[in-house]
This record gives C-alpha cells, sequence and structure tokens, in this order.
C-alpha cells in the first residue's frame, strides 16, 4: 500500500493543484509544495523501513491479482532515485514560485512528471515500466513548449522525437521479452528464460531506448536545446533525474537480460563513455551560454555512468548509481541559480555578466559551491563517484584512462571560467541594483547544498544502498 501511495500521491496532489488554480491562482503553488514535501517525508519513511531491513527490498501493488499489471518494487537500486526524484520535486516547485502564467497547469504538469518518473523506477511489470516511461514525455513536452523560452517549440518537439524513437525500439525489445518468456514481471525475469540467439537482439534494442535518455554520444543532440529552452523547474527535473532513466534501464534490464550480450558490447560502451566526457567538456568549455554550458557538462558527466557500467564490477557498478545520484544534486542546483540570476538579469552571457559577488553575494557562494562540486571537488558529491570510476576503468581499460583524465582537467577549466566571468572581477554598473537570494530562492538550495556535501562526505549513504543489487548484477555478468 505504501509503494502506490508513493507512485500516485502527486499523481493525486496535480488534481488538485490544477482545480485549486482554476479558482485561485495562487493556491496551485501551496499544493504542488504540500504535496511534494508530503511525497518526500513518505519517502524519507520507507528509506528508513529498508535500512532498517538491511536493504531489503519492498513490494507493493496489487500482488495477489494474478493478470495484474500494478505491481510496485522498491530496492537498493530504485531507492536512491526514488529519493532524488521526492527531493528535487520539492526543489523544482519552490523555483516555479514565481510562475504567473497558468500556475495551475504548470504545477500540475510538474507533480505528473514526479508521479511518472518514481513509477519508472518502481515499476515491477514490463507494461507498467513502459506506460511509466511514455508517460514521462508528456508534461516534460508541455513544460518544454508551454513555459520555456524563445525555441520553446523546436526544442520541445526535438526532444519528444529523439526520446519516442528510443522508446519505440525500447518496447519491441521489451515485447520480444514479453513473448519469448511468457514472463512480465521485471524481478522474475532472467538471462537464462531467453533463447540465446535473441538476447544480442534484445540488449540492443533496449540500449537503443536507454541510450537517448542517459544521453549517450552521439545521440544526444536534444539535451542542450531541451536545457537551454526549458524553464527552470523543467531543467532541474530534466538533468536531476529525466537522465538517470536511461542509466536505471541498463542496469535494471539491458544488462541482467543479456549478460553475454553487456560483455561483448563493454568496449563499446567504454569508447562512448570516454568520448562523451571529453566530448562533453570541450563543448562546455567552448560555450558563451552559462546555461548551455552546465547542459554540455552534463552530457560529461553522464559519460562517466556509461563508463563505470562498461566495467561491470560490484564497486564500478556502484560508483553508476553513485555519479548519477551526485549528478542530480549538483546540476540541479546549477540549473536553479543558473534560473535565478537569469529571473534577475534576463542575460545568461557569459560576456555581459561580471563581479557578481559584490552585488549578490549569497547566490555568488552558491553558484561557487555547484561550480567547485561539478568539478569534483574532494568533499563534495561529484568527487567520490568519479574518482571510483576512474580507479575501475584503469583496472578494466588501462591507459585509456588517460582521455577521461583529459576531460576532468578541461572540467576544472570550464568551471573555473564560469565562476571568473560571472562571480569575479570589478562589478558593473549595469548589475549594482540587483537584489540577492530571498527566502524562498534560499529554501530551493540549501537541500542540494546539504545533499552535495553529505553524498560527499558519506558516499557509502548511498552507495551501500544500492550495493547488495550491484554485487548482483556483477555476479551475473561474470565479473562479481
Amino acid at each position: 500500500m505504501i509503494l502506490t501511495l508513493l507512485a500516485l500521491l502527486p499523481l493525486a496532489g496535480a488534481l488538485v493543484a490544477w482545480a485549486a488554480g482554476a479558482r485561485n491562482p495562487g493556491s496551485a503553488r501551496v499544493v504542488a509544495l504540500a504535496v511534494s514535501l508530503a511525497q518526500l517525508a513518505l519517502t524519507a519513511t520507507v528509506a528508513v523501513a529498508m535500512t532498517g531491513a538491511s536493504h531489503a527490498a519492498l513490494t507493493g501493488g496489487l500482488t495477489g491479482m494474478p493478470d495484474s499489471f500494478w505491481l510496485l518494487r522498491l530496492d537498493g537500486l530504485a531507492l536512491p532515485l526514488v529519493a532524488l526524484t521526492s527531493l528535487l520535486g520539492v526543489v523544482a516547485v519552490l523555483a516555479s514560485w514565481r510562475v504567473g502564467d497558468r500556475p495551475g497547469a504548470h504545477f500540475a504538469l510538474l507533480l505528473t512528471l514526479q508521479a511518472a518518473v518514481t513509477l519508472v523506477f518502481m515499476a515491477d511489470h514490463l507494461v507498467l515500466f513502459y506506460a511509466a516511461w511514455e508517460a514521462v514525455l508528456i508534461p516534460m513536452f508541455f513544460l518544454i513548449g508551454g513555459w520555456g523560452h524563445s525555441g520553446r517549440r523546436h526544442a520541445a518537439m526535438k526532444f519528444f522525437i529523439y526520446t519516442f524513437a528510443g522508446s519505440a525500439l525500447m518496447l519491441v525489445g521489451l515485447m520480444i521479452v514479453a513473448f519469448s518468456t511468457g514472463e512480465l514481471r521485471i524481478s522474475a525475469l532472467s538471462a537464462g528464460m531467453l533463447d540465446p540467439g535473441i538476447r544480442t537482439l534484445v540488449f540492443w534494442l533496449l540500449v537503443a531506448g536507454f541510450a537517448v535518455k542517459v544521453p549517450v554520444f552521439p545521440l544526444h543532440t536534444w539535451l542542450p536545446d531541451a536545457h537551454v529552452e526549458a524553464p527552470t523547474a523543467g531543467s532541474i527535473m530534466l538533468a536531476g533525474v529525466l537522465l538517470k532513466m536511461g542509466g536505471y534501464g541498463l542496469l535494471r534490464l539491458a544488462l541482467p537480460l543479456s549478460p553475454e550480450a553487456a560483455r561483448v558490447a563493454a568496449p563499446i560502451f567504454a569508447v562512448l563513455g570516454i568520448i562523451g566526457i571529453v566530448y562533453g567538456a570541450v563543448l562546455a568549455l567552448a560555450q558563451t551560454d552559462l546555461k548551455r554550458l552546465v547542459a554540455y557538462s552534463s552530457v560529461a558527466h553522464m559519460g562517466f555512468v556509461v563508463l563505470a557500467i562498461s566495467v561491470g564490477t560490484p564497486l564500478a557498478l556502484q560508483a553508476a548509481v553513485l555519479v548519477m545520484i551526485a549528478h542530480g544534486l549538483i546540476s540541479a542546483l546549477l540549473f536553479l541559480v543558473v534560473g535565478q540570476l537569469y529571473d534577475r538579469t534576463h542575460t545568461r552571457s557569459l560576456a555581459r555578466l561580471g563581479g557578481l559577488m559584490a552585488t549578490l553575494p549569497l547566490w555568488s557562494t552558491i553558484f561557487i559551491f555547484a561550480s567547485l562540486a561539478g568539478l569534483g571537488l574532494p568533499g563534495l558529491a561529484g568527487f567520490p563517484g568519479e574518482l571510483l570510476t576512474m580507479l575501475e576503468g584503469f583496472t578494466a581499460w588501462g591507459w585509456w584512462m588517460a582521455f577521461v583524465a583529459l576531460g576532468v582537467v578541461v572540467a576544472g577549466a570550464y568551471g573555473l571560467r564560469a565562476i571568473r566571468h560571472v562571480a569575479q572581477g570589478p562589478a558593473l554598473p549595469e548589475w549594482a541594483r540587483l537584489h540577492d537570494l530571498d527566502a524562498i530562492d534560499l529554501a530551493a538550495a540549501l537541500p542540494l547544498v546539504v545533499g552535495i556535501v553529505a553524498v560527499g562526505v558519506w558516499p557509502s549513504f548511498v552507495g551501500g544502498v544500492a550495493a547488495p543489487v550491484m554485487r548482483a548484477l556483477a555476479a551475473t555478468l561474470g565479473r562479481g
């Protein structure tokens, strides 16, 4: 029952927020905040219960009905991602607090998006998984298209076409699995249930769908446009949790269903991950738009997830989960502060910014913190997962990790460049009268700051929860 509530509470809240917004536009945000806080509290309750049960998986839904597709499961892989979704749901609502254009619809779409993403991570039925996966596209499409910037329509359509095309290939793979095994429950599937002749086909069909969402180079081209044109809350959810659906799908379905194909594909994954790390960092360094810089940094950081998956050892797979959670926190904070800056200056051009530490000291402090976390400063969330990926990657791929080290150096360059252009230097008269962060802005940023420090100082907070599931997956891959 509690898992069903976890999946449906944001959806019910979306209906209430939409109805409340139709009567009183200001009440929609209050409803959305109350629902998102309740969802976060419920997630924390479930997390404590699971930790007390030594990370045992929780199951729920209509388990007593043989033909039911409403089957839910929460284990050590899904729990950190559900918790991240719940936290970012609160942050996204606070980031949208001043939205005046159709607030009822805006907050309803945010809550619907949160419900759909949560359901993706908890679905234990192939039909439910695919339905939730596709449902994510709808609110995100309308958030970008309805509340985005000048190029929002093109960006929304590009986002939809790319992800829907990938989903169509994924659907073919899921149908082959369902018809060839006769089993629809995800937790009951295993590689031995698939005919060896079709495992490779199933693997690449699933990878096609998941790789677009990660996104893996060269399937990433939809991402910068979607980020730049999306409203702040949309960028937070897109970078924070939607990209993690791709990594989750690889770990949950593609690898365990086709371990032989995964081992053969490991060098391909490694090359694509390394290309993503270097290519994303170099393009981020070349950007003059602050939001586009952050968008390309996501391509680089998610490359570490693909690289860690290519290694396939228990520690590498834990690193993949750790990088996903760290990137979710850091990218959400970066997009939040960039959105806060745009609201004040109506520009994201690095050439027009500078000296903001003098006029916006609170904002600048958080921006510098987020930038340092993004470049992998020790003690913050970006460091442990990426370091572990490089160490495990060196064992598997040797001196190819030199290219990864180059990507890390370039990441430091674009992070420090952004800090220099935005926060440092003489104060510009144009921005002398800007107002600094208020209580709502700080309430949105501080939970992410705390999360980034907590994961950086105590990485086992995430890795330890995922460890049992990742050890089992590594054993399936023959790398345990």
